[in-house]
């Protein structure tokens, strides 16, 4: 528990738990240097994160860089002091008494059952509401940095007060911090907001709402590309392509659970000839609907349903952040209805289908888990069973090292979790291959089988690049912006070194557009050398630049993109460079 906020320490490894005491170590040494500094301050929560550690207060006046200098400053002399973590246990009432001036953490001690344990963490002058766990000591803490400061509403309630959030870091040497540090400097690099801007690629209005995305010309041809590929690939893989409504009736969501599980996260309801309609936040409903469309015999199975299917959730605003958090997506949603004895067949071949995609746009290394059947589930042991077994032989067949997630299945079916790891290292959750024992059941589907009566199909949820949006912007960010030339918006500018040069430049972008290639003029009465500097802004692959001689030969001077320059070529061979870049 982490200031009395659960965290299971059994599912990570011991590295990662002496990581996890350090950072939260590091959040009380941090708290401890603010209410020095801020006597005044209202102490919210501190736990340790995936990449360091935060702390929420509440202040009379904004947090500077110059405060967190001081902070920092206070934090390495605690540390230098070496004092030790020391836990205590108290009641209720004395623990009220201790923490009378925070008013948050008399809320947390509020919320916390009878019967758990309360209990303080004290190292030097400094007591904090905390379970832990922590290190012996400060000194234990090798190496910190405070990052930068940020809003954040009270337990993530936009109705609740904000509050200023400090973010550190911390590890186990200050050389790993310094290159985490040279990280988190490439990372802002690539922000996918920055780049989606500066490339003109997406934007995001408060006029149209937020987290609702429009997509600029240059965003549309990489997201037409990308859904093209998919299409492709799944017909290859025997799917079937559907398209269904943004809405639905609410009697449909009543019968999927919807309604009753999921309302939160679902917009309020149209009326529509005086009955309620959702907008849908899910494609199952849809796609269960076009299996009961026909009756069904085990001939047929199994039966393949896929789509490109947009919905819409309900997300706070304070967690929206550009394409990776957003209220209307697009999910490469699939369902896959068989027999219970196709379903080993069936997830080796999602798991096929999966690889292949995602090594297209550049991934190739992953981290797999299986997750298993909870306490509360619905469906019979013997089919969790079943579908478990299945899914681990389908890893295992594949050479594939994969984590086991006990009890981390949802109540209505065991899965595999899929992260890529991108070019900096990051893990990113994309691939969700389920199980679901429920939804047949609530919309009683059946199929006829060999014995001519009727029995339950196995249905298998299945999305591999999860939500567009958010995968477009792991790809912005994974490459930079500097796209393959496959998926680049513009692949190759012809940039005429004066305006003679003009109708030459034109032809040469003809002859690339009649090979299939996308290519623009730069026209602009510029400098040659600001052209080209602007086309290496705009991440083109291919710069061409035209002149006297060039015309001459029926040629044009190669540029590329990360700065190698190939002097002139051919247009013949330019053309076959582009072509060879294409396959490669």
């Amino acid at each position: 528990m982490l200031d009395h906020a659960s965290v299971d320490t059994q599912k990570i490894s011991p590295t990662e738990e002496l990581r996890h005491r350090m950072r939260h170590s590091a959040a009380h040494v941090m708290a401890d240097a603010v209410l020095q500094l801020f006597p005044e301050a209202k102490m919210g929560i501190g736990p340790p994160t995936q990449d360091g550690f935060y702390y929420d207060f509440e202040v009379s006046r904004p947090f500077t860089p110059e405060d967190l200098e001081s902070i920092q400053k206070l934090m390495l002399e605690s540390i230098a002091r070496s004092s030790a973590f020391q836990r205590e246990e108290l009641s209720r009432e004395d623990a009220k008494a201790r923490f009378a001036d925070q008013p948050y953490k008399l809320e947390i001690i509020d919320g916390i059952p009878d019967a758990e344990t309360l209990s303080i963490y004290r190292h030097g002058d400094f007591i904090d509401l905390c379970q832990g766990p922590h290190l012996e000591s400060t000194g234990q803490i090798p190496a910190i940095k405070l990052l930068h400061v940020a809003g954040a509403y009270w337990r993530g309630d936009e109705h609740r007060p904000m509050l200023q959030r400090i973010y550190g870091t911390a590890f186990e040497s200050q050389e790993m911090l310094e290159d985490h540090l040279e990280r988190l400097e490439e990372a802002e690099k690539r922000d996918h907001r920055v780049l989606g801007r500066q490339l003109g690629l997406f934007s995001i209005h408060e006029e149209i709402g937020p987290g609702l995305v429009v997509w600029h010309p240059k965003g549309g041809v990489i997201r037409s590309k990308l859904e093209d590929y998919w299409r492709d690939l799944h017909f290859r893989h025997g799917y079937s392509i559907v398209y269904s409504p943004h809405i639905g009736k609410a009697q449909l969501w009543q019968t999927s659970g919807h309604l009753d599980f999921y309302r939160e996260s679902m917009y309020a309801p149209v009326i529509v000839d005086e009955q309620e309609y959702y907008l849908k936040p899910m494609n199952c409903p849809f796609h269960i609907m076009i299996y009961r469309s026909n009756q069904h015999s085990y001939r047929e199975l199994p039966l393949r349903i896929a789509e490109l299917g947009t919905v819409y959730r309900y997300e706070r605003s304070g967690v929206l952040h550009g394409l990776m958090r957003v209220r209307g997506f697009t999910q490469d949603d699939a369902h896959i209805f068989c027999l219970p004895e196709q379903v080993e067949d069936e997830i080796g071949g999602v798991l096929d289908l999966t690889f292949e995609l995602l090594e297209a746009f550049g991934f190739s290394e992953y981290s797999i888990s299986l997750s298993t059947r909870p306490e509360k589930y619905v469906g019979e042991p013997e089919m969790w069973e079943h579908a478990t077994e299945s899914l681990r032989k389908a890893l295992v067949d594949r050479g594939l090292d994969y984590d086991i997630d006990d009890g981390g299945g949802a109540f209505y079916g065991p899965k595999i979790d899929i992260k890529i790891k991108d070019a900096l290292g990051r893990d990113w959750q994309c691939t969700t291959v389920q199980f679901d024992f429920n939804l047949p059941e609530r919309f009683d589907l059946t199929y006829q089988d060999s014995e001519g009566g009727r029995s339950r199909p196995y249905m298998v949820h299945r999305a591999i690049l999860g939500s567009l949006e958010r995968f477009l912007g792991i790809l912005i960010e994974h490459y930079a912006g500097a796209f393959p030339l496959w998926l680049a918006p513009v692949q190759a500018v012809v940039i005429p070194i004066a305006d003679r040069h003009l109708d030459y430049a034109q032809s040469v972008r003809q002859q690339l557009q009649d090979q299939g290639f996308r290519v623009e003029v730069d026209s602009r009465g510029e400098r040659m050398n600001l052209k080209i500097r602007n086309a290496q802004l705009q991440k083109i692959p291919y710069m061409l630049v035209v002149g006297d001689a060039e015309i001459e030969q029926g040629a044009a001077a190669v540029r590329l993109r990360e700065g190698t320059n190939l002097g002139p070529l051919p247009m013949a061979e330019v053309v076959q460079r582009m072509k060879d870049g294409l396959a490669g």
